[in-house]
């Protein structure tokens, strides 16, 4: 049957990431989950119902209730929504609620890439490949700016460095799930990289630890062969 091959992408808010995961998820074929939009998702749910995001118990339960298919609104791209998943995303019980959708969603064969904040450090500690991408925050508020100014004209670069300053102290500064480098993960400062770049040294970390592995299992007295690895 083989074991799914899990890739945790982390990182702050338009490090690349998204991007980056996209093109792994293609090149590797498999699965990709932004979980990002799972807290969108909920934050939309809740500012169309009128409750506050920052209500714990009400956001408890609009995780508990959430529809993964509403994660590929539209909508959830918008400022304001963004704004409200920042605050959604430090409630505990959140976080727990929306912990075994991920889980599931790697864990089914042939594997999966998930970006997020936290998937090498609390959703999938044991994934076989680790990355955190980063960025100096005027270069990521450049890219969030070009995204949300088509939006919302009167948008300013200057406020969109302020709200990216604020949402990673809310990150970082979370007692559950904080931003952080898993220990063991590759880092790659996309801030004077070219996607494409980006995707060719991802690539050849990627296929070094693949290679590890493949080396390991080969010299394991019951592997017999390599059929069971989950092939690249």
């Amino acid at each position: 049957m083989g074991t799914p091959l899990v890739i945790a992408v982390d990182g702050p808010a338009a490090s690349g990431k998204g991007t980056l995961s996209h093109r792994l998820a293609s090149l590797y074929r498999l699965k990709h989950l932004d979980t990002g939009k799972l807290y969108r998702g909920v934050a939309w749910q809740m500012l169309e119902s009128g409750a506050d995001p920052k209500d714990e118990a009400a956001a408890v339960l609009a995780a508990e209730r959430f529809d993964p298919e509403a994660a590929h609104r539209a909508e959830l791209r918008t400022g304001p929504v963004g704004r409200a998943a920042s605050h959604v995303a430090v409630h505990p019980g959140v976080r727990r609620a929306l912990y075994d959708f991920q889980r599931r969603f790697g864990e089914t064969m042939p594997g999966a890439v998930l970006d997020g904040r936290d998937i090498g450090t609390v959703i999938f500690p044991d994934a076989a490949v680790k990355l955190f991408i980063t960025a100096n925050v005027e270069e990521r508020a450049k890219r969030r700016f070009a995204e949300l100014s088509a939006q919302d004209p009167s948008l300013s670069l200057a406020a969109v460095i302020d709200e990216l300053k604020r949402r990673d102290e809310r990150d970082q500064s979370r007692e559950e799930a904080p931003l952080t480098p898993a220990a063991d993960a590759e880092l790659i400062d996309t801030s004077k990289l070219s996607p494409e770049m980006v995707v060719a040294r991802a690539a050849r970390f990627i296929d070094a630890v693949l290679a590890r592995r493949q080396a390991e299992f080969a010299g394991s007295p019951s592997s017999g062969n390599s059929a069971g690895l989950v092939q690249s």
